[in-house]
């Protein structure tokens, strides 16, 4: 089952499936802060794609440190159909005392700026943070498809937090960040749910 909505001119689509499979240009990874691969869907990607992601973030990482929070760094997708992988680390759960939803919000602005920067067309996003780092996925959901409601309507220029070695920060019209498709890839059902119960409102203004 798939569903979607248009922002302005950009696709917001909504799939069950294995993000690994993904033929969007970019697929994201939700990273851990050392780049090193992981569990859940960092472990997939890495073992999907092969030695030569984990290369290049341990360049990466020997460059510039560790990835923070909400931050976001591109590598080659390696063996799978996407051509880059956008790696961004979403934030622990603490209850949300402590700042997790803008941190979050910044993981997914951050990715989407490094798209832009690249000249992606596409771009696939998992369900970040809501695995192994507990974010509630209701609340995880309404934040991420906010974010992109709000970085696709202000032509890419929301504001972010970019720093050395993620995004620059700069700003974009929607003629220099063409995204043709934002997707969400969703492992369950109950996620796609949530999901699609999100997109609604936040397409209808509820969510703003």
């Amino acid at each position: 089952m798939v569903v979607e909505t248009k922002i302005g001119r950009t696709l917001v689509r909504l799939v069950r499936g294995d993000i690994t499979q993904q033929e969007t240009d970019a697929i994201v990874n939700a990273a851990n802060s050392s780049l090193m691969g992981g569990g859940g869907v960092d472990g997939a990607i890495h073992r999907a794609g092969g030695p030569e992601i984990l290369e290049q973030c341990k360049k990466i990482r020997d460059e510039r440190g560790p990835c923070p929070t909400g931050e976001a760094v591109i590598t080659t997708a390696g063996r799978m159909k996407a051509r880059y992988v956008i790696h961004t680390v979403g934030p622990i759960w603490y209850g949300g005392e402590r700042g997790e939803d803008d941190l979050l919000a910044s993981a997914y602005r951050n990715s989407l700026r490094l798209a832009c920067e690249h000249g992606l067309r596409t771009i696939s996003f998992p369900s970040i943070s809501t695995g192994a780092y507990r974010f509630p996925v209701e609340r995880a959901a309404r934040v991420a498809l906010r974010t992109v409601k709000e970085f696709l309507s202000s032509g890419g220029n929301a504001n972010g937090r970019g720093e050395d070695g993620s995004s620059s920060g700069g700003s974009y019209s929607l003629s220099s960040c063409g995204l043709d498709e934002v997707r969400f890839v969703l492992f369950s059902d109950s996620d796609l749910r949530v999901y699609e119960e999100a997109l609604r409102e936040i397409a209808a203004g509820k969510g703003d």
